[in-house]
């Protein structure tokens, strides 16, 4: 009962940021691209905390001095919503690689396109592939890091998708390099979950790979290779010893 309610509370407070951010989006919106990225940034870390006081939610990292300076493309695991909001504490200025019905989604969508985010219709084909190429390799070119779900779409723990090859082709295109990303978010904050359980999650940032003359599908795997692995290790989260069932 005390984690439904926990929960209650943290979903509460972010609704009340979502407004609260998203009608400032018509001040904010003309401001140069920095600015606004440090707005939106500023919503995501203010909910990090709120969740943490809320619910108990506490994360750690592995392999922070694998961080590169340049821009690269971030291939990550994707388990929870709670990875959307650490990557933007986490890594320097990023755009997402989106499906454009969220840029619908009121007050949310508003702040989210204020991002330069790549928001490709994914029933284009090939269309969708170009739009994510051309408009990456822009982002990139102006020092920004990409960030790509490779599977699509959130999984469960314990389950695997077909992780798909555009984010690797963008960065060998590009000629930056991949960075592998996992973390067990799934467990604590699960795929269209309500509950919160409280922990500690982690997220592990492998050596970044890279992209120079070389095959988008062996990049690909490396970067798969890496994130299945280090998950398969046992990245258990750390429970707290708090009944809050």
């Amino acid at each position: 009962m005390l984690t439904f309610l926990r929960s209650l509370l943290f979903s509460a407070g972010m609704l009340v940021t979502v407004v609260a951010w998203g009608a400032l989006v018509p001040l904010v919106a003309a401001l140069p691209f920095a600015r606004r990225y440090a707005f939106t940034r500023s919503w995501a870390i203010v909910n990090l905390r709120w969740l943490e006081l809320t619910c108990g939610v506490r994360y750690r990292v592995i392999g922070r001095e694998n961080l590169p300076s340049g821009p690269v493309v971030v291939l990550s695991k994707h388990q929870s919503t709670w990875e959307t909001l650490v990557f933007q504490e986490l890594f320097p200025p990023l755009v997402w690689v989106m499906k454009r019905e969220l840029l619908w989604v009121p007050f949310f969508g508003w702040g989210l396109a204020m991002g330069r985010p790549i928001a490709i219709d994914r029933g284009a084909g090939r269309r969708a592939m170009e739009q994510m190429l051309t408009q990456g390799k822009q982002r990139l070119g102006d020092g920004l890091w990409v960030v790509i779900f490779p599977e699509g779409t959130r999984m469960r723990p314990g389950q695997r998708g077909r992780y798909r090859p555009g984010g690797a082709l963008l960065a060998v295109q590009a000629g930056v390099p991949v960075l592998p990303v996992a973390h067990n978010a799934g467990e604590l904050w699960g795929k269209r979950q309500f509950l919160k359980h409280p922990g500690t999650i982690t997220v592990a940032i492998g050596p970044a790979i890279s992209t120079k003359g070389a095959d988008p599908a062996a990049v690909l795997n490396d970067a798969e290779s890496w994130i299945e692995n280090t998950i398969a290790s046992g990245m258990e989260p750390a429970r707290t010893g708090h009944n809050y069932q």
